[in-house]
């Protein structure tokens, strides 16, 4: 029996900002079609490991293979292989006047640069991202500027930048926060159901704890170091969050109040 490689390893990685090592000697891989959260208190490395993952930051050591290929020190992968993740930021910083309208930013999902069409077959472009406006709810959002949606409409944008070509990869960095209970709740579960659709490999940055329970397959506690991982069940033990977390911690929804500090 075949045993297919997982979608991203990463071993021994260790990411240092300024003086500090953020990150230090962490190692864990994500197989195909799980969804796997990073959790960890505010200044815990989270977004530095996810930056360092992508290639946006640079290694102070370990190595990193997606798709079966080593991302280079500068962030290097084959265009073929960056063409395979899409990435959610935390936050997209618009300009107030930004020209760019919802199926232009959509549109920019299908024709990267270096990258072959093939796999649209018959569906045009057009139709492409109109197909994917349509699965995220965000047809009627076509011709407007991305500076005058909504956090909840933005958000959802972004997953059909993502739906509108196949990707294996997706990775987000609290793309939930600035959202409101309902509009969490909906991004959730439109997210739970294009991955399932789509076959996605999720590893999403998050303080939502309550949400990585219900949704998530496996956890990862970071605090610079990894202080543990398994199924939420596990990793989201009382005993393992004060140790994550120390003593004081109170778990939270993202839109509540959260513990002090920064990423």
């Amino acid at each position: 029996m075949k045993v297919e490689a997982p979608v991203l390893m990463v071993d021994g990685l260790s990411v240092r900002r300024g003086d500090q090592l953020a990150v230090e000697r962490v190692s864990f891989q994500l197989d195909r079609e799980t969804d796997t959260a990073l959790v960890g208190p505010n200044g815990a490395g989270k977004s530095s490991l996810v930056g360092a993952v992508l290639g946006l930051l640079p290694r102070a050591s370990g190595n990193v293979q997606i798709l079966g290929h080593a991302l280079g020190q500068a962030g290097e992968l084959p265009r073929s292989v960056r063409s395979q993740i899409a990435y959610l930021p935390q936050t997209l910083a618009l300009q107030g006047r930004f020209p760019l309208t919802v199926g232009e930013f959509v549109g920019f999902g299908v024709d990267s640069p270096g990258l072959s069409l093939a796999w649209l077959g018959c569906r045009r472009r057009s139709e492409a991202v109109e197909h994917a406006l349509k699965r995220t709810s965000c047809q009627d959002l076509t011709e407007r500027r991305l500076s005058e949606l909504s956090g909840g409409q933005l958000k959802r944008v972004l997953l059909a930048f993502c739906v509108v070509r196949p990707r294996q990869l997706l990775v987000l960095d609290e793309a939930q926060a600035g959202l409101d209970g309902p509009s969490t709740e909906q991004f959730q579960q439109l997210l739970l159901e294009l991955r399932r659709q789509e076959g996605w490999t999720v590893l999403q940055v998050s303080h939502d704890l309550e949400m990585v329970r219900r949704s998530c397959d496996h956890v990862l506690c970071l605090n610079r170091q990894l202080r543990c991982s398994g199924a939420p069940d596990h990793a989201l033990s009382s005993e393992r969050l004060v140790d994550l977390y120390g003593p004081n911690m109170v778990p939270y929804r993202h839109h509540h109040a959260e513990v002090g500090g920064h990423h």
